[in-house]
């Protein structure tokens, strides 16, 4: 090869080289684009949960929701509020979400009825709402939860069983869930469906604002006041945070022997299966439904459809026919606690077993 033609060579050696060395730094910027924080708005998805008096809110339902949504879009970001029991707050929380433009928000209402005209403004601007675990008014575009009139019977159920052959002459206590939270009366209407006519009286009866373990705890010991130590023979809690104020209220009245039921299957209301002062709880399992949550939501931010995850339709005093889905729930006793809750990693054995347990553990094969 001459002179003149190695030259050419050589330039055209340089061109290829310069052009596979840009090409290659488009294709890199482009890479890093995909993985750059997503712009305002974009691919963002909203979380708002109601409270933190609850353990679950933040140790299961927050962290499974981001988690799963971490998996199926990388390209997605969560916005994350708790509004820690104000309606209030989380409208500041929801508006905010809809100003800076995210298109897709998992919502668990404070108060259902106040969040009706959130949502409904932000569905006109495109936004789709998904109810989780409370149906909030309004036009929802999906709703994830439990069959809750069922969970109160299931309650209902457990109060039966805990009174065995005493239920027909008993008379029962009854504290029912926060009269703003739509899943409250639902309990409540399964529990009753169950106990009336089964037991012989419900001598009490009051539904507790915002789920207060403190007011329970009054509220029992007035009862206890009034009644007498006698004057009852089971009492109804709709949640274990309550039940925990009312445990506190009868040993402090040195009342035992009297079944206390409740719901969530918290760490406190596990022990206290354990120790006696608890006859059962009921364990929603968190997870399929906070995973559901997330798919539905990267789904409805993409515009596919959700019909393979929604197989029901459920009803607000505002909506009908919102797609659904709707989980089962388990009764959890002393005797089924190894193979609930322990088992489904809820909670670790070596926690739940504290040294004045120990022997109840050991008997139920947890240590």
């Amino acid at each position: 090869m001459d002179a003149a033609n190695v030259t050419n060579a050589t330039r055209r050696r340089r061109v290829i080289i310069s052009a596979l060395t840009l090409s290659l730094a488009a294709s890199l910027a482009a890479c890093g684009s995909d993985h750059q924080e997503p712009s305002e708005g974009k691919d963002r998805i909203g979380l708002l949960l109601p409270e933190n008096n609850s353990t679950r809110y933040e140790k299961f339902d927050h962290t499974i929701i981001s988690r799963r949504l971490a998996a199926l879009c990388l390209e997605c970001a969560v916005d994350y509020g708790n509004a820690e029991s104000s309606a209030d707050t989380q409208r500041d929380q929801f508006e905010a979400l809809v100003k800076k433009g995210v298109k897709v928000i998992i919502l668990d209402p404070v108060d259902a009825q106040a969040a009706k005209s959130w949502v409904d403004s932000a569905a006109h601007q495109g936004v789709k709402v998904i109810a989780y675990d409370r149906l909030a008014e309004g036009d929802v575009a999906a709703y994830v939860s439990y069959d809750n009139e069922k969970i109160g019977r299931l309650q209902g159920e457990g109060i039966l069983t805990a009174l065995g052959s005493r239920a027909a002459s008993a008379n029962v206590v009854m504290f029912n869930g926060s009269p703003n939270d739509p899943n409250a009366p639902a309990f409540k209407k399964g529990a009753h469906a169950v106990l009336d006519g089964k037991v012989h009286q419900i001598v009490y009866e009051k539904d507790i604002p915002e789920w207060s373990e403190g007011t329970a705890k009054k509220e029992m010991t007035d009862v206890i006041n009034s009644r007498g130590a006698r004057g009852f023979d089971a009492v109804y809690s709709a949640n274990d945070g309550m039940a925990g104020g009312i445990a506190e209220a009868l040993k402090s009245a040195a009342v035992a022997n009297v079944p206390l039921g409740g719901q969530d299957a918290e760490l406190p209301a596990l022990q206290r299966l354990l120790s006696g002062t608890q006859a059962f709880t009921v364990y929603k399992e968190v997870r399929p439904e906070a995973e559901t949550a997330a798919e539905l939501a990267f789904r409805l931010l993409r515009g596919q459809s959700i019909t393979s995850l929604t197989p029901t339709t459920a009803a607000s005093h505002s909506k009908s026919g919102i797609p659904a889905k709707l989980f089962k729930a388990t009764v959890v006793t002393k005797e089924n606690l190894k193979d609930t809750v322990v088992r489904d990693g809820v909670v670790r054995a070596d926690l739940l077993c504290t040294p004045a347990l120990a022997a109840e553990c050991a008997s139920l094969g947890l240590r």
